[in-house]
């Protein structure tokens, strides 16, 4: 067996999600949003990357993580997701039974790609409104050299 094993692809390397966090963070900073907390899941939906700012409320991290899982989960973007709770309640219940509540299906969560569009992992953001937070990670991933895929169509 080959040391290290093969056949892993991988996705968002730990300077990128410091990358992407730290720019996320200065964005919310310059637009003086609330308290965010960012959380960057690898390929794989595991945590690569969190940070917290001071100040940021309770369950920040909960929200931001289930924003980043429920893309991975279902393969696009926050948007997407929100339009599809909003459509299809009865399949994103089904899905919130399914990943054990892991999801959440506003904007804020938004998936890495890169200049092929393969997905490399996903940004969450929570603390200010979700529209806002959604702004951060895409200048977050932006600033990092991947492509931000909201689930708005381009």
């Amino acid at each position: 067996m080959p040391n290290p094993p093969t056949g892993f692809v991988p996705g968002i390397n730990l300077a990128s999600a410091q990358q992407i966090a730290e720019a996320a963070l200065a964005k919310g900073r310059a637009l003086n949003l609330a308290p965010l907390t960012v959380v960057v899941l690898d390929q794989a939906a595991q945590p690569k990357l969190v940070m917290r700012e001071d100040g940021a409320s309770l369950l920040r991290f909960d929200v931001a993580a289930g924003k980043a899982f429920g893309c991975l989960a279902l393969g696009f973007g926050g948007r997407e997701m929100a339009r599809r709770a909003a459509k299809m309640p009865g399949f994103m219940n089904a899905f919130s039974d399914l990943c054990a509540g892991r999801a959440v299906p506003v904007p804020g969560g938004v998936l890495v790609r890169d200049a092929s569009g393969n997905v490399l992992g996903a940004v969450g953001i929570s603390g200010d409104a979700s529209d806002q937070d959604e702004v951060c990670a895409v200048a977050g991933i932006e600033a990092a050299g991947m492509i931000p895929d909201t689930g708005d169509p381009e």
